[in-house]
């Protein structure tokens, strides 16, 4: 549906960016609640010892090892997970629009919270959370769930193809790709939130151009939910800049991943959910590829996967990496707006 000006759509555009406010506002003055429970019952996280076929990680754990001895709070995710989902229960222009998003918010946040309490009580072994079978098994339930919902409750059976712009119908094969969507973009946030700030700044930019993107297209409901999660996760990136006063860990990153996964379905533009996610897809490739590479060639591609501990372990100051990522993150987040723009997604 294209964009109208009209003095309601105004309202709304004002209504939206106001959700943004209050969000970014309820975010800052819920933080010193989180943070006098998560120091008060030590909600330290355990430094990883071992990769996910278990091997021992020493570049990983040197480089980190400062970092997890300063006992910094995880589960900081909770606090911009409640603010998201009160601020959508309460304010929201349709209902359709906004019942998915915050099911995965909720879903792939609730995953993450039994990791991360697994974590800080020290269970697991040298992983020390939850198994990556378990959790993969957790993550695809939820993107079941939402594609049942997607298809049979919304009726979307199509995606739609940028270059010729062209709408093609896969019934109800729309299922298992929404599942894969729902699970790959929730693992890549996670395996991004590695940095003071990474996956903070870089969820900032991708949900606000998807924002952007979805007002465009007439879907007010879906902006409003995007400029809702930008406005929280301003408030925590402000905490989460180096050197960072505490972590989102896995409670907040699948959290984020999993609706940002939805909101790329909502809006049709799941062939610009790689471009803008571009940083989130490279680095959980060269996490793939390090995995396989010690798999069947028994020898590492980089020093330390994924690529941004890579380019810590050979000199890099972190804030080096964060911030060079967030520019890529903004040119690839502008890149997907023009194709956005130009390949009939609006």
């Amino acid at each position: 549906m294209a964009l109208t000006i009209t003095p309601e759509l105004i309202n709304q555009i004002s209504t939206i960016f106001l959700l943004g406010l209050v969000a970014f506002s309820l975010s800052m003055l819920l933080t010193p609640v989180y943070t006098f429970f998560a120091y008060k019952y030590k909600w330290w996280k355990k430094n990883r010892t071992e990769d996910l076929l278990g091997n021992k990680t020493p570049i990983f754990t040197k480089l980190h090892a400062a970092k997890i001895a300063r006992h910094i709070p995880t589960m900081a995710g909770i606090v911009y997970i409640s603010v998201i989902a009160v601020l959508t229960l309460l304010f929201n222009f349709d209902r359709t629009q906004t019942w998915l998003p915050l099911l995965a918010l909720v879903g792939g946040g609730l995953v993450g919270l039994i990791d991360d309490i697994i974590n800080f009580r020290g269970l697991g072994g040298g992983v020390k959370g939850l198994r990556a079978p378990i959790k993969f098994a957790m993550i695809t339930l939820v993107g079941l769930v939402g594609a049942w919902f997607f298809y049979y409750k919304l009726g979307f059976d199509s995606i739609h193809l940028p270059f010729p712009p062209y709408d093609i119908n896969i019934g109800w094969w729309m299922i298992p790709l929404f599942t894969f969507v729902i699970v790959a973009t929730g693992n890549a946030v996670n395996i991004t939130d590695g940095l003071d700030g990474l996956a903070g700044g870089l969820s900032v930019m991708a949900f606000a151009f998807f924002g952007v993107i979805a007002l465009l297209q007439g879907n007010t409901g879906v902006a409003g939910f995007c400029f809702t999660v930008v406005g929280a996760m301003l408030a925590y990136t402000w905490f989460n800049i180096f050197p960072a006063r505490f972590f989102m860990t896995d409670v907040g990153s699948f959290a984020l991943g999993t609706s940002l996964g939805v909101v790329a379905m909502l809006t049709n533009t799941l062939f610009l959910l790689p471009i803008i996610g571009f940083v989130f897809v490279g680095d959980t490739a060269t996490s793939l590829i390090q995995i396989l590479s010690k798999k069947f060639f028994k020898r590492k591609i980089f020093l330390s996967a994924p690529v941004h501990h890579h380019l810590e372990a050979i000199g890099w100051h972190e804030s080096k990496v964060t911030m060079r990522f967030w520019i890529l993150g903004q040119i690839s987040g502008a890149i997907g707006l023009v194709l956005a723009l130009i390949g009939g997604y609006i």
